[in-house]
Parts: structure tokens; C-alpha cells; sequence
């Protein structure tokens, strides 16, 4: 998963990001709200951990400026901010969790867990392309607008790409929500996920190398 951390104090800084590369995810740090904002115009991300109080443009800011650009990504805020008024705020702000500081790491990683299962809750209709929608709630496929016969296992595959689209999905999230936490084998996933990918008429499932698979964002 690609993550965007703000967080001003250094030593805080480094031990985050490198916790969370030791769980596998990718991670961009920054100290400043202006280049922060600055990466999320440019680049996809799956979830921001937010400090609040933080040079040039603060936490609650950028959410802000965020809304008003229509840019929507899962955000933690972490602070020592304990005011209920201003934890009110964050989540008024559209933030899915708020940290008080100090914390655990670990529990940082369990807020995340919570976050990334919640954001796969289904949504009724997805498109996938400008020829492929997905109707999640009905499991029917259609391309241009004729139904697609797939199996119970390719429909999971795909309402995973579906409701995650231009983020990578992980193995350990296809073997959770296709296989039913089955204890299954990498190249298992990758066969079936192959063969999603040939009875499909239009290649919109890309392989991220060493990490998972991703549907792109229809522009």
C-alpha cells in the first residue's frame, strides 16, 4: 500500500516510515503541509497519516484544500491535540481514524488493518472502462453493455479490483476476500487471477510486479 506521512518531529518521522516499510508498504515522508499537498495532486495514494500541527499548511488545511479539489484518500491523523472540539473537527473534515500521541506503532498498524477492510465494503455499481461496468451487489459483468459469465471466484477477484481501483491490491487481501483466508500459495492467485484475465476482452488488470494487481481509474 502507498502511504503519505506527515509528520514534522524527525525522530517520530523516521520511526513510522521505517515501521512501515518493514510491513510492506511504500511509504513518502514529509515534514511541511505545502510539498505534502503538493505530492497528493500528483500522485495516487491509498491512505494519509496526518499530524496536525505542522509548518505552512496544517493538518486539517490540507484536508481542506483536498475537498475542495474533490481528491478523496482514507486519512489517520495522528496528534497530540486533545481538545474534543478539535477531534470533533478532524472527523468532520472526513478523516477515518484519530491517534493521540504518544502511541504504539502496533496500533498504528491495527488502525490501518481497520481502515483497509472497512474501504472494501462494496459499492453498487463500478465502471471499469469506458466498455466494462460491474454491477458489485448483482454480480453481473457487462461490456458494452453485454453480461459476461465469470465464476464466484473471478467475481470476488474482480469486486476487489473493483472497489479499490488505481490502488494496488496485496496477495494477503486476494487470499483474505477471494479465497476466504484459505491457506493458499502466491502462484494459485496469480493462475486464477491469469485467467480472469484472458476470458476478459479488454486487458484492464495490471500486474504490479512482487506486490498484487490493480484496475486503473477510468479517466
Amino acid at each position: 500500500m502507498k502511504i503519505l506521512l506527515l509528520e514534522d518531529e524527525q525522530l517520530l518521522n523516521n520511526a513510522i516510515t521505517k515501521f512501515l516499510q518493514l510491513k510492506g508498504h511504500s511509504v513518502q515522508s514529509f515534514r511541511e503541509g505545502i510539498s505534502a499537498l503538493e505530492a497528493i495532486i500528483k500522485t495516487n495514494y491509498d491512505l494519509l497519516i496526518l499530524d496536525i500541527n505542522v509548518p505552512n499548511i496544517n493538518g486539517f488545511k490540507l484536508l481542506e484544500e483536498m475537498q475542495k479539489i474533490k481528491i478523496q484518500i482514507p486519512t489517520i491523523f495522528i496528534s497530540a491535540i486533545i481538545d474534543i472540539d478539535e477531534i470533533e473537527h478532524a472527523f468532520n473534515l472526513g478523516c477515518q481514524d484519530y491517534i493521540k500521541k504518544p502511541f504504539h506503532l502496533k496500533e498504528l498498524d491495527i488502525r490501518i488493518s481497520k481502515i483497509l477492510k472497512s474501504s472494501y465494503m462494496p459499492k453498487s455499481h463500478v465502471r471499469l472502462s469506458k466498455t466494462y461496468s460491474l454491477d458489485i451487489e448483482n454480480n453481473i459483468l457487462r461490456f458494452d453493455g453485454d453480461v459476461q459469465v465469470l465464476s464466484d471466484r473471478q467475481f470476488k477477484i474482480l469486486k476487489l479490483l473493483a472497489n479499490n481501483r488505481s490502488r494496488v491490491v496485496e496477495y494477503d487481501l486476494f487470499r483474505e476476500c477471494a479465497w476466504d483466508n484459505l491457506d493458499i500459495e502466491i502462484p494459485t492467485i496469480r493462475a486464477e487471477i491469469n485467467r480472469l484475465k484472458k476470458s476478459l476482452k479488454e486487458d484492464i488488470i495490471i500486474n504490479i510486479r512482487n506486490m498484487g494487481y490493480m484496475i486503473k481509474r477510468p479517466d
